[in-house]
Order: C-alpha cells, then sequence, then structure tokens
C-alpha cells in the first residue's frame, strides 16, 4: 500500500499545472463514504434481532438489558 501511494505521489508532482487542477478537481468530487464505528457484524445481528422480532412480536428485544450492561462496563 505504501509503495502504491508512493508511486502516484510520483507521478502526481510530475503532472502539468492543467492536469493537477483536473485531477484536483475530480478527486474533490469522489464520494466519501463514512466508516461507522459500529462492526458491520453488530449491524446486521441488530437488523436480524429486529427482523426476527417483527415476525414473532411476542419475543422480548433484549436492547435495553444490553446496553445498560455496556453503560456500566464502559464508565
Amino acid at each position: 500500500m505504501i509503495a502504491t501511494a508512493e508511486i502516484l505521489k510520483t507521478k502526481i508532482e510530475n503532472f502539468s499545472p492543467e492536469i493537477l487542477e483536473a485531477f484536483a478537481k475530480m478527486v474533490e468530487s469522489f464520494e466519501v463514504k463514512n466508516q461507522s464505528a459500529i462492526p458491520q457484524f453488530q449491524v446486521d445481528e441488530v437488523l436480524y434481532r429486529i427482523q426476527f422480532h417483527n415476525e414473532n412480536p411476542r419475543t422480548k428485544l433484549d436492547f435495553y438489558e444490553n446496553i445498560s450492561e455496556l453503560q456500566k462496563n464502559c464508565a
């Protein structure tokens, strides 16, 4: 990864001012994907629990108990 970045850096440094400006505009237009601090497998687990509860409304969602435990452990 570092080698690839160095190669790109060298190539970018050799751009003409016009090409550099066009490249800068192109890079600025890229969307930045916001990465959540929550791992994807945990998000999937929560979605699965909600879906299961929607299909089986008599089940109990244990989010509040888990959140209370998490708050105690992180405090």
